[in-house]
């Protein structure tokens, strides 16, 4: 029962994300709004972690499984798109790196800003 509770909690916030989405016209994906009130309903303690841990802990688990369907199609569109591979391969390696180093950025960024508010 309280998986059911946690994954009702979860979709939720999926739909509520979808409908801000659908009501807010910027170019952010739904999913976006979805993490942005996770986060909000964390932070300020409208939801423990532990009301919605397990059962995220299993979707990242299973996430894996959810990239199949990607990779099939990519399978079948696999003769238009060998021209362009290329392109699309160093795209994908420099955002990697790029989100990389940002994220490596910022984590260092406030790992010393709160080492200077601890003093």
């Amino acid at each position: 029962m309280k998986h059911i509770k946690q994954f009702a909690i979860i979709l939720l916030i999926t739909f509520l994300g979808e409908a801000l989405h659908k009501f807010i016209s910027l170019p952010i994906p739904s999913s976006i709004y979805g993490l942005l009130i996770m986060l909000i309903c964390l932070q300020t303690k409208i939801l423990k972690l532990e009301q919605v841990k397990e059962t995220g802990n299993f979707l990242l688990e299973i996430m894996p499984v959810m990239f199949i369907p990607s990779a099939v199609g990519l399978i079948k569109i696999w003769s238009s798109i060998t021209n362009v591979v290329i392109p699309i391969v160093f795209v994908v390696l420099f955002t990697t790196i790029l989100v990389m180093v940002t994220t490596g950025k910022m984590a260092d960024f406030i790992i010393s800003r709160n080492r200077g508010e601890n003093k």
